[in-house]
């Protein structure tokens, strides 16, 4: 008797877990499907464009989301996934000073050159029918310019400098970058390649700035690497890891 019950209940998890599966498979489909609408329709797509994208009917859009605002942020975070994929290598992979600093800028510029309406659909906000618990955009810069300040701290200290600065001048910078996005995304008076230069210069110049005042000088053009490569990752207890 005890077999048969032990075997019941485990054939219930099993069971669950697979419906589980299939649920979270779905929910994939589907923001494939918003992001796709999104690209034909721009950031004011409604659900009955994402839902003719999806081939589905509205209401069966709705078994899989609690309301417009939770497909939202299953959007924001794919977008998150998807920037993330992108700045990975580009602040973590040694290379040059320079190198690193352009690659990281180009990497965050690319990404939302790509994909514009999924970037002005999460900046915006516009689509959710009611206020989100989380802010998709704060926590994609968080992440970022955390990753940043332990970059900037490390070298500062082995440098022998002051460090306190790590976090203030991480957040200055993706502040900067992000704001230098939105503006040439709604210009576009240039090129990327041509911002992605301009950005990186001032980036490096506040930089060498800083070394200089401590007596410190070293070229753009050399490799300089502190060891292990740092992981870009969502803070298992952020607000971001729980979607």
């Amino acid at each position: 008797m005890g077999r048969a019950v032990k075997g019941s209940r485990e054939g219930g998890d099993a069971r669950r877990e697979r419906w589980r599966a299939h649920r979270e498979a779905r929910r994939e489909e589907f923001v494939d499907a918003t992001i796709r609408a999104l690209t034909k329709h721009g950031p004011e797509v409604g659900m009955d464009e994402i839902a003719a994208e999806a081939g589905v009917t509205k209401p069966v859009l709705y078994r899989h989301f609690a309301d417009k605002s939770d497909l939202y942020l299953a959007v924001g975070h794919r977008g998150t996934e998807m920037l993330l994929e992108r700045m990975r290598p580009a602040l973590v992979d040694d290379g040059t000073p320079y190198e690193r600093i352009h690659r990281a800028v180009d990497a965050y510029l690319s990404t939302i050159e790509e994909h514009p309406a999924l970037y002005h659909f999460v900046v915006r906000r516009s689509f959710a029918d009611k206020p989100v618990e989380q802010d998709v955009v704060s926590q994609d810069k968080q992440l970022i310019a955390n990753t940043l300040a332990r970059l900037l701290g490390d070298y500062l200290r082995a440098f022998e400098l002051d460090s306190g600065g790590a976090e203030p001048w991480a957040y200055a910078v993706v502040g900067m970058v992000q704001s230098a996005g939105d503006w040439w995304l709604e210009r576009q008076s240039m090129t990327r390649q041509s911002l992605t230069e301009y950005l990186t210069k001032i980036i490096w110049f506040a930089i060498e700035g800083l070394l200089r005042s401590g007596g410190i000088a070293i070229d753009p053009d050399l490799p300089l690497s502190l060891g292990p490569a740092l992981r870009l990752v969502p803070d298992p207890e952020s607000p971001a890891s729980a979607g």
